[in-house]
C-alpha cells in the first residue's frame, strides 16, 4: 500500500465524534467505496492534501469550501471519485494550481499501487528522526524504520567478538576496527563503513519487504550513505517504488552544537551533551565523508536551517521523482 493508498483510506475513513459533514437534515454525508459507507470528515480530507505540499491552514479551507459544497447539495452519499472531482474543482477556483497538479499525480500514485521509498542519511543530531516524522504525518506513511534500531536488533544476536561494528555508536566506530589501518586512514571513518556495510543487509530486507508488500516506508539513520546499498539485484528492485534518497546536513558547526543541547532537555537528559560533544569532531568528520558520497553519487543534499523549509523542499524533491516516473508532467490528467 502506498502513501497515496493510505491517504485515500484516510479520505474514508470515521472520526467518531469529529465526523463532520451532516447536511441540512442533520444527517451526516456518506462516502461510498466498494460498497461501504463512513461520514465524511473534512479534517482527514485535510490531512490528505497536505500531502501535496499544501500548507495545513489551506488544506483545512479547501476542505471546508468541499464540505460546505456536499452540505448544499441533496445526495447524502458521494463516491471517492466524485469526492476528488469536487476537490479538483475547488482547488482549481482557489487557482491552487500547482497543488491540483500534485493531488492527481498523487492519486495516481495509488492507482498505480508504487510504494514510496524514502531513505533519509545524515550525520547524528542533524534532524534526521525530526524530519522523518513529519514527512510521515504529511504523506500520510505510516511505517518509519530508524537504521539505529536495526543496529540494536543486531547487537542482541551477534556478540562483539563476532560482529564489533554494530557494538559501537557511529562515531565511535572506529573503536570495533580489528585490523591495522596506515596513518592515512581515520579508523572512525573506517570503522562506521564496516558498520554502514552490515547494517544495510537489514535495510535492504526492510525495504524488499516494504516493496513487496506495496507498503510507503521512511528508512532514516547514519547508516544511509548514498552509493552503499549497491548490491546485485537491488536497483531492479528499487524501480518497483518511488525512491527518493537525501542527505540532511547542518553546514554551520554552531547551530549542529546546539541540537545536541535541544535534543538532551527533549529527551530529559536520556540522551546526555557531553557524551556527543566529546565526539562532535568525529560526527563532522562522517558528516564530511557522507556529504562527499552525495556529491560522488548525486544524491539530494538538504542543509537543515529550519525543519519546515526542509520538510517542503522534499515533498518538492519527491513530486519531481513522480514526475520524472511518469515520463511527463500529469498536468490536465485526471
Amino acid at each position: 500500500m502506498t502513501g497515496a493508498d493510505e491517504g485515500r483510506e484516510r479520505e474514508l475513513e470515521s472520526s467518531g465524534p469529529e465526523a463532520d459533514g451532516s447536511g441540512s437534515d442533520g444527517f451526516p454525508i456518506q462516502l461510498v467505496s466498494a460498497g461501504h459507507k463512513v461520514p465524511f470528515s473534512k479534517g482527514l480530507l485535510a490531512t490528505t492534501l497536505t500531502a501535496t505540499g499544501l500548507p495545513p491552514e489551506r488544506a483545512f479551507r479547501v476542505a471546508m469550501d468541499v464540505e460546505r459544497g456536499l452540505v448544499a447539495g441533496a445526495d447524502r452519499e458521494i463516491d471517492v471519485d466524485r469526492l476528488r472531482e469536487r476537490v479538483e474543482m475547488v482547488l482549481a477556483a482557489g487557482h491552487e494550481d500547482r497543488y491540483l497538479r500534485r493531488y492527481r499525480l498523487w492519486n495516481r500514485v495509488a492507482r498505480n499501487d508504487r510504494p514510496v521509498v524514502l531513505l533519509i542519511g545524515g550525520a547524528t543530531g542533524v534532524g534526521k528522526s525530526t524530519i522523518a516524522a513529519k514527512l510521515a504525518d504529511r504523506l500520510g506513511v505510516v511505517r518509519i524504520i530508524s537504521t539505529d534500531a536495526i543496529r540494536e536488533v543486531m547487537r542482541a544476536f551477534f556478540s562483539e567478538s563476532l560482529m564489533p561494528a554494530v557494538h559501537y555508536s557511529s562515531y565511535e566506530a572506529g573503536r570495533g576496527v580489528r585490523i591495522p589501518l596506515g596513518s592515512e586512514l581515520n579508523p572512525h571513518v573506517v570503522g562506521f563503513m564496516e558498520q554502514v556495510d552490515v547494517i544495510n543487509v537489514g535495510v535492504l530486507a526492510i525495504v524488499d519487504r516494504a516493496i513487496e508488500e506495496r507498503t510507503s516506508l521512511i528508512v532514516e539513520g547514519v547508516h544511509m550513505v548514498p552509493g552503499m546499498l549497491a548490491s546485485t539485484g537491488v536497483r531492479d528492485r528499487m524501480s518497483e517504488a518511488l525512491l527518493l534518497q537525501m542527505v540532511v546536513a547542518v553546514s554551520d558547526a554552531d547551530l549542529h552544537r546546539s541540537h545536541f543541547l535541544v535534543r538532551e532537555q527533549e529527551t530529559s537528559g536520556r540522551r546526555a551533551i557531553e557524551r556527543y560533544l566529546k565526539g562532535f569532531e568525529e560526527i563532522r568528520n562522517i558528516q564530511d565523508f557522507i556529504l562527499e558520497r552525495a556529491r560522488v553519487e548525486g544524491t539530494l543534499v538538504v542543509d537543515n536551517t529550519n525543519i519546515d523549509e526542509t520538510v517542503g523542499m522534499v515533498v518538492d524533491a519527491l513530486y519531481d521523482v513522480i514526475e520524472e516516473s511518469e515520463g511527463s508532467d500529469g498536468a490536465g490528467d485526471n
